[in-house]
């Protein structure tokens, strides 16, 4: 009996240590690696300090904005020195956001520059959601988006009408900054 016991707590063991020793790069540990680093920034940002005019949004885009509670916030600004270290964190963002946990939400480019944004979840409802922005002569930038019920079809007419929205920039002046 004694022997059973052994081998079903072996077993056990031994499959809580695969399951959980994850040791493949994810985007929060990019975030807290590089977020001390020089040519890096890092915020939170909580919704309500980022002030948007939501007059014009429609009812989903309204839902979509109220299930966000909070932006984490990682940059890195290119200058004329680190063209080489730019291209490797880029590609290292890129290596993590293959991850076949991260579902393509939409995909566009506006004026050389890329921007990608994905989400963890599933067709329903939405973990998290990611923003990753690139461009040569500025650097990258990577936001998580997380909140409560957030449906990746609304995201995406949120994030649609976030181009063309009335943002008070002085709560992300920081940030702004920070690209100059």
């Amino acid at each position: 009996m004694k022997q059973i016991f052994n081998y079903i707590a072996s077993i056990l063991l031994i499959a809580t240590i695969f399951t959980s020793c994850n040791n493949g790069p994810t985007l929060q540990r990019y975030f807290v690696d590089s977020q001390e680093s020089a040519n890096f920034i890092s915020q939170d940002v909580p919704l309500s300090m980022v002030k948007i005019d939501a007059s014009a949004f429609t009812e989903d885009q309204k839902e979509a904005y109220n299930s966000v509670k909070r932006l984490n916030f990682l940059g890195y600004r290119a200058n004329e020195n680190n063209g080489a270290t730019l291209q490797s964190e880029i590609e290292k963002v890129k290596t993590i956001l293959s991850d076949d946990k991260y579902n393509d939400l939409m995909e566009f480019s506006d004026k050389g520059n890329k921007i990608v944004v994905k989400y963890i979840g599933d067709d329903d409802e939405a973990d998290e959601v990611i923003i990753f922005g690139s461009a040569k002569e500025l650097g990258f930038g990577v936001v998580r988006v997380l909140g409560n019920n957030m449906s990746p079809d609304k995201m995406v007419t949120l994030v649609s009408a976030l181009k063309d929205a009335n943002v008070d920039e002085s709560n992300v002046q920081d940030i702004m900054n920070f690209f100059k």
